[in-house]
């Protein structure tokens, strides 16, 4: 019988039935008394009217708040988060319930307000940045396209959207990425175009965001820069060179054509001659450092045990001690000779460190990193004051030096797909070279 009824209804009946035993013992004790039968029949209707009107009264006081509370909950289910209800007795339980859900609508109010404001700074930046954006869904159908992804292709955005990346000529950007292509924007010139290319969820889908940014300028930039530098490097080597030359010769030539000639003059024309010699074989190995950095070819990968090529290459240099610590077997794909000549560039460079303060040793190990394998070459000499030119070709601190070797030995820890880093220890004196490759 119950279930058929509406809350309201149900609630009337159960106070109505409350009030049922007190009203029919009132009426029964009503009526077996010997009053007037008009007293009889007003009081009767007027038990009975006050049952039924407690009994609304209380089906009121429940129904009331509840469709209150619904009215509420609706609003906030049509994002509409203004309306509020009446302040209540926080020691009400309905009244707690109206109160909780007035906070909520406060919270989903500025949640809403702060995902509209974001959702306008987005689209603002994504309207300014000199970078094209595109969003494909799981069908390849193109959903997003800022202003600058239009002016690559030429088409507006309304002829775009929902057409597939094949419609558009697109597909070749799903390859591999981040890579650099080369795109001829819609009546612009040939440039160069880095790719880059994740998964981000719209709507609940997974969606493939490309984003596009133009590196022909900033490529042109860096190759001027990079020629700027070699050149003020070889004029500056050559200056180095060829000035002297040119003054010893002239000076040479002068003492020739004195008649007669000093009594000295073979000794000056040796001494002369060994200056152009040494400026000579000076610049004979400038040129060839040059070549060799240019010429370093792709390391051929092969499977290497390190631990006896680090135990072989420590033996080469015996200027200064040199402790090799024991590390895990590992057995990694490298080109030997590169990595053999890299870790003796390390280790004799460290070894110059340690007799720059009269002694030291040189100690280098291995492990095994999250990323990868990790090796470090720590040696005990006076540190380097300024770190950032070190890996600038042609740079050097030592006397006599080519400035090409930690040159050499990042191209050819990049060539492998790792990094080199040289920094100032900070648990002792000296520096660490730390080598890591991928394993």
């Amino acid at each position: 019988m119950w279930r058929g009824l509406r809350l309201d209804q149900q609630v009337f009946l159960l106070a109505l039935g409350a009030g049922v035993p007190g009203a029919v013992t009132a009426l029964w004790i009503l009526w077996s008394e010997p009053y007037t039968p008009k007293v009889q029949w007003t009081l009767s209707v007027l038990i009975l009217s006050t049952l039924f009107g407690l009994a609304a009264s209380v089906r009121t006081r429940v129904v009331v708040p509840l469709q209150t509370l619904s009215n509420l909950l609706a609003a906030l289910r049509e994002d509409d988060f203004s309306i509020r209800g009446r302040t209540a007795n926080p020691d009400d339980p309905l009244g707690a319930a109206l109160i909780e859900i007035n906070a909520l609508a406060e919270t989903l109010h500025e949640q809403r307000l702060g995902a509209v404001e974001a959702t306008a700074l987005l689209r603002t930046v994504m309207e300014q940045i000199d970078v094209a954006v595109f969003a494909f869904d799981p069908e390849h159908r193109l959903r997003i396209v800022n202003r600058t992804g239009e002016r690559l292709m030429g088409k507006s955005v309304e002829h775009m959207l929902g057409r597939t990346a094949e419609e558009l000529s697109l597909t070749e950007w799903f390859g591999d990425a981040p890579r650099v292509v080369d795109i001829t924007p819609a009546g612009g010139g040939p440039g160069r175009w880095e790719v880059r290319k994740t998964t981000v969820r719209l709507g609940g889908l997974p969606h493939d965001l490309l984003v596009l940014s133009d590196v022909s300028r900033p490529l042109r930039e860096q190759e001027r820069q990079a020629w700027q530098r070699l050149i003020r490097v070889i004029g500056h080597e050559l200056g180095n060179s060829l000035g002297p030359i040119k003054s010893i010769a002239g000076s040479l030539e002068t003492l020739l054509q004195r008649d007669p000639p000093p009594e000295d003059w073979r000794e000056d024309m040796r001494r002369g001659l060994q200056v152009i010699e040494s400026r000579t074989d000076s610049l004979s190995r400038f040129t060839g450092a040059s070549a060799r950095l240019a010429r370093l070819p792709a390391p051929k990968l092969a499977p290497v045990v390190l631990k006896p090529l680090i135990q072989r290459v420590a033996q080469f240099d015996a200027r200064v001690p040199m402790v090799v610590k024991p590390g895990p077997d590992v057995t990694i794909d490298a080109d030997a000779d590169q990595l053999e000549q890299l870790l003796i560039n390390l280790l004799r460079n460290a070894a110059d460190a340690c007799l720059e303060v009269g002694g030291g040793s040189v100690t280098v190990g291995w492990r095994r990193t999250r990323g990868g394998l990790e090796i470090a070459v720590d040696d005990e000499g006076p540190g380097v004051a300024n770190t950032s030119n070190l890996f600038v070709p042609f740079f050097t601190t030592k006397q006599g030096g080519s400035g090409i070797g930690l040159v050499l030995c990042r191209q050819i820890a990049e060539g492998h797909g790792g990094t080199l880093t040289l920094d100032n220890r900070m648990d002792a004196r000296g520096c660490r070279a730390r080598l890591t490759l991928p394993h």
